[in-house]
């Protein structure tokens, strides 16, 4: 199997993984929004990435302390853009709806996200270039004809089109602003991996062990964002008392099967990127968010969704999904040139 198969399969595993790693929470049982959450990221911001990278990589503590100053700061402030970025993700989610909120967030996500690392691996020339960028405008046109899916299919329900037009631009704003701060993920695996991949190998470490040291200092970062936020919710909304629920044990081991796959999915993109070769983190960025979008979309349709949505709103969705497939081939494509 070519590096080329190897890192578009990997890129596509994250994906999926990703767009269903939130379903356990839908039979937690007890806890309110706000522990189910707060848990979650607890869980997968900082137990399981120091369980799997103390527990996995060799010298894990020499790895870190060969990288530059310069190298980690930046990968700790690109880290704590992505957390609040995630943060707004959600915020905006309350304002627009999932539907739409997540078509505009991933949207941004996938095509600044997907554009940044060419700053920092540089640009592709020629039919590259061509391929990738007409990749990401069928991605980009798949993702808003998702979101004009949503908005049809909500129109059923006039009271919440009502409720949601009144916050309706703040919501947009929140979610491409988020989207734009999430980059920050992309960013910090393009600076990052070069100099721990080096390390790592240095300590005698096979070449998938690199995507664990990349994502430690990610995690560990955005983490602290999303501690402090947390606390602050738990307490406003007095949910503190609920983690005392009977279901406990059942809901912690849902919410870490969930933590574990978005930890894993986040590792399995960063060993896809360096699979890809010198636009990796160009072509898996896009072909890992366009996955996500797609699994969560057919999930929802499987689950029942769009049951009752309008044949026009359907036709859309379908449209929509299409064209990011499409998107995805010519990215892949465009790689090998």
């Amino acid at each position: 199997m070519t590096d080329l198969t190897t890192g578009i399969g990997f890129a596509l595993m994250a994906g999926v993984m990703l767009g269903l790693y939130a379903l356990p929470q839908k039979y937690t049982t007890g806890f309110k929004e706000e522990n189910t959450w707060a848990l979650f990221f607890m869980l997968t911001m900082f137990a399981v990435p120091l369980i799997a990278t103390f527990g996995i990589m060799k010298g894990a503590n020499e790895v870190f302390a060969a990288i530059s100053s310069d190298v980690l700061m930046t990968m700790v402030g690109a880290s704590i853009l992505w957390g609040i970025g995630v943060m707004m993700w959600g915020k905006a989610i309350h304002h627009i709806g999932l539907s739409l909120g997540f078509s505009l967030f991933i949207g941004t996500v996938i095509l600044v996200g997907s554009l940044l690392p060419f700053f920092v691996d540089g640009i592709p020339q020629g039919n590259a270039l061509i391929a990738i960028v007409l990749g990401l405008s069928f991605v980009l046109f798949g993702v808003i004809s998702n979101g004009r899916a949503g908005i049809l299919r909500e129109k059923d329900n006039q009271e919440e089109v009502n409720e949601q037009s009144a916050s309706m631009a703040k919501g947009i704003a929140i979610a491409v602003i988020g989207g734009l701060l999430a980059t920050g993920f992309s960013l910090a695996n393009a600076v990052g991996r070069p100099p721990l991949h080096e390390a790592s190998l240095a300590q005698g470490n096979p070449e998938w062990v690199t995507a664990l040291a990349v994502m430690f200092p990610i995690f560990l970062s955005g983490g602290l964002i999303m501690a402090g936020y947390f606390a602050w919710q738990l307490s406003s909304k007095k949910a503190w008392s609920s983690f005392k629920t009977p279901h406990f044990s059942k809901n912690a081991l849902l919410i870490l099967i969930m933590a574990f796959f978005h930890y894993a999915a986040s590792a399995v993109f960063a060993y896809a990127a360096f699979k890809l070769g010198a636009s990796g983190n160009t072509v898996g960025y896009a072909i890992f968010n366009t996955a996500c979008v797609v699994t969560a979309i057919v999930s929802g349709i499987i689950t029942g969704e769009w049951s009752q949505a309008s044949v026009k709103a359907k036709r859309t969705m379908y449209s929509g999904l299409a064209s990011m497939v499409v998107g995805i081939l010519i990215i892949s494509v465009g790689n090998n040139f």
